[in-house]
Order: C-alpha cells, then sequence, then structure tokens
C-alpha cells in the first residue's frame, strides 16, 4: 500500500507537523508527566494515521477479461438510471445508464477509469457542497466529468465519469487531459473527503450493469457492468 500522490501536501505536511509535536510531548514526558506525555504522542500519531489513511492506495489486481468494465470508485451503489438530462455536451441528447456511487470518508478516494477509455471531453462545474448522499447534489454541486470513447472487447462506446463533491470534500483532482488515452483500472484522479462518483455508460442490449442498488464496489476490481457478445 502506498499514498496518494494527489494528497502529498496533506498527508507529508501533517506527518511534519505531528513530528513536531511529537517531539514536545516527549519533553512533556521526560520532564514533567510521563502518562500525559504517551498519551499525547498516541493521540497526535493517530491523527496522522487517519489522515494518511484517508490518501491510501491499495494495490488492486484489475480484471483481466476484456468483456468487463470496472467500478470507476470504492464506495455503494446509490442508484441505477437511464437519463437523458446528464449535461454532458459530448453526448447532448443520447440516453445513458448512469451509475452513482457515493463514498463516505472512510473510503479510498482514488478514481479508475473503467475501461480503456479516450479522453475527448473534460469540463469542470462550480457548485454547492451538499451531502453527497443528497438528490440535489447531482445537478447542484461542484463536479468534473470526463467523457470520450471507451473500448472493450472490440466494441468501441460512449462513456463517462463525473466526479462529485460533497458536504466535506472540497477539491477534485482530475490528471486527464483531452487527447490522453488511459488504460482500464489506471488511477487518474481523486476526490478528497466525502463525495460521489458516477459512471456514464450507452443504453445497448449488449452493454449489461453487473451490480445492484445498495452494492459495495471497490475502484478497478469490482465489475460494475458486462459487454455480451
Amino acid at each position: 500500500m502506498k499514498l496518494a500522490k494527489y494528497g502529498i501536501k496533506e498527508w507529508l505536511g501533517s506527518g511534519c507537523i505531528a513530528l513536531v509535536l511529537c517531539g514536545l510531548w516527549t519533553v512533556v514526558a521526560t520532564r514533567w508527566n510521563v502518562p500525559l506525555g504517551i498519551t499525547l504522542i498516541l493521540i497526535t500519531a493517530l491523527l496522522w494515521m487517519a489522515i494518511a489513511a484517508f490518501f491510501r492506495v491499495p494495490v488492486r489486481k484489475i480484471p483481466a477479461e476484456e468483456q468487463v468494465l470496472v467500478s470507476p470508485a470504492d464506495g455503494v451503489v446509490r442508484d441505477i438510471e437511464k437519463i437523458t438530462d446528464h449535461g454532458i455536451d459530448l453526448f447532448q441528447g443520447r440516453e445513458l445508464l448512469r451509475i452513482g456511487i457515493f463514498l463516505s470518508v472512510l473510503d479510498v478516494h482514488v478514481n479508475r477509469a473503467p475501461c480503456t477509455f479516450n479522453v475527448k471531453y473534460k469540463k469542470y462545474k462550480e457548485g454547492r457542497f451538499h451531502d453527497a448522499r443528497s438528490s440535489d447534489c447531482v445537478k447542484e454541486n461542484e463536479s468534473l466529468v470526463i467523457a470520450g470513447e471507451g473500448q472493450a472487447s472490440g466494441k468501441c462506446f460512449p462513456v463517462a465519469v463525473r466526479q462529485v463533491s460533497g458536504a466535506i470534500a472540497r477539491r477534485i483532482v482530475c490528471e486527464a487531459r483531452n487527447g490522453d488515452q488511459i488504460e482500464k483500472g489506471a488511477i487518474y484522479g481523486m476526490i478528497k473527503f466525502g463525495s460521489r462518483t458516477e459512471l456514464f455508460l450507452p443504453v445497448e442490449p449488449w452493454m449489461n450493469a453487473a451490480v445492484s442498488i445498495g452494492d459495495r464496489v471497490h475502484a478497478g476490481t469490482t465489475i460494475i457492468a458486462r459487454i455480451d457478445l
């Protein structure tokens, strides 16, 4: 396991502060009060570990089967529906299948490509910070979407992933740019703290969701959709 480079300011900065504080608490323990000093050291270490854990990047084995797409995020599936008012200009007027995933602050927050993904569209939208479980967050919250052409099992199809901020999340990170090709399971960004990730797929007889509402998914390993040949 490693820590995400997107959070180096947070986990490294807080780690430096934690080291300074632990040095201070060591002085407290050696000169004045041993139990108090040890307690403060433990509390400081635990607080830093909690911050660092948010930016963890566990090793994931990406399914090799060509016909499967993987979850772009860790979390719980909150909704699966067909929509046309998705707000993605590249696919304007086209009906898409949206799979919405809610991420709590305890989940891994890096985002991964659901399939081989040629990025042709990227758009950031300023917005509010409703709770990511709220129905208002989908249309009103800060968000960033990448969209383009997905490739799997010999087929090319429209695909998009939207990162949505939540009540706590205040920063979306997305490295992907127009013209990039991202391989299935590759990390391309993250949303810092509680949030929501949405996957958009074509409504076609051969594209089928492999999850249900309430399922827990893991980015890069959970099969979220299948292409039936």
